[in-house]
């Protein structure tokens, strides 16, 4: 009897082990992925293209589903952070802006004109900030996989060409729901207006709205804004980085295995994702062709421009410097310094 209670014991024990591991694990049949533009372009296909390079990684193991538009947070953009961390939500390719009321050391990527280009973004976000970014998101439930892209956000606006800060002003502009960018607008004399994208078309076609801020090759050629704005400026103010994530409870039941492939998708995956997302907005920049052929005036500020905006933004600057983390913007500012002195 002894003998038996003992065997038993340790066939409890070591299937414990084994589902605490993730080996064996009972899988999902579907795994859930948040995305909150549709299909089309660099961040709706780098999401179907990830969930198609886990299926095949994983031998058809991990079966993860896109859903588009928002549809698992009912429009509700930052309530998506908190619903991954609950598992409600499995996977997702989420923008940094919409977890930054949540995870506050994000709103890093909107403040005014820090980054200049590619080169130093990709510094940052490869290099120890990056790491503390990804260790940020972690202890708040979720698992950063790898880094995507939404890109440089610029502005457009149906009422004039704007080439200085003077010409922002009394400027009614739809800006994304967070903060900072209250804050910036304001600071360059602009009516910002916080109200979710559909809400913004409409108010676009019937002129109580005069622009809105957003990524050329995600918002403003997939939603034809030329037919609503005459005037599109090129000032690269703030950038929008995209995390392709899981939820940590969920990451935990996959074997070791499995999470090796699943980072190796998403690595490869997000190469694309950025490579595309950034294709046509340099060198001869063909997505601006594309804007001017369909009758918009397009803006492209040069460094001594963009310069004025910046020192109009800059108490705004320093303010949420201090929301941030000064060592984390500091270590931030070094690492783009430093980039840029490689180039």
């Amino acid at each position: 009897m002894a003998l038996r209670n003992m065997a038993a014991c340790v066939t409890f024990i070591l299937l414990f082990c084994i589902v605490g591991t993730g080996f064996g694990a009972q899988y999902k049949p579907e795994y859930k992925m948040s995305v909150v533009v549709g299909p089309i372009g660099a961040w709706g296909e780098g999401a179907s293209r990830f969930a198609e390079a886990v299926n095949k990684a994983t031998n058809g193991r991990i079966n993860i589903k896109p859903y588009y538009s928002g549809q698992l947070f009912a429009g509700k953009q930052t309530n998506e952070f908190l619903l991954i961390k609950q598992g409600v939500i499995d996977f997702s390719l989420s923008s940094t802006i919409n977890w930054s009321t949540t995870i506050k050391e994000l709103n890093l990527f909107s403040l005014p004109f820090l980054f200049p280009d590619y080169q130093t973004l990709d510094a940052v976000e490869y290099g120890e900030v990056g790491k503390r970014l990804f260790r940020a998101i972690d202890e708040n439930g979720v698992t950063g996989l790898a880094w995507g892209e939404n890109g440089y956000r610029d502005l457009t606006n149906n009422k004039r060409p704007v080439n200085k800060p003077e010409d922002l002003q009394g400027l009614k502009v739809r800006v994304v729901g967070s903060p900072i960018f209250i804050d910036i607008f304001k600071a360059m004399g602009a009516n910002p207006v916080s109200m979710n994208w559909g809400e913004a078309l409409s108010a676009f076609q019937q002129g109580t709205v005069d622009g809105q801020e957003n990524p050329v090759d995600s918002i403003i050629i997939p939603y034809k804004l030329w037919q609503v704005h005459k005037y599109l400026t090129v000032w690269n103010y703030a950038i929008d980085p995209l995390i392709f994530s899981v939820s940590r409870s969920v990451w935990q039941t996959f074997t070791r295995k499995d999470r090796e492939a699943i980072l190796k998708a998403a690595g490869m995956t997000a190469q694309w994702q950025k490579k595309t997302a950034r294709a046509g907005l340099s060198g001869a920049m063909p997505a601006f062709e594309t804007l001017k052929k369909n009758g918009m005036e397009v803006t492209v500020l040069t460094p001594e421009q963009i310069r004025a905006f910046a020192i109009r933004t800059r108490p705004v600057y320093i303010k949420w410097a201090k929301e941030i983390g000064a060592d984390l913007v500091d270590l931030t500012e070094k690492e783009v310094e430093k980039s840029l002195k490689q180039k």
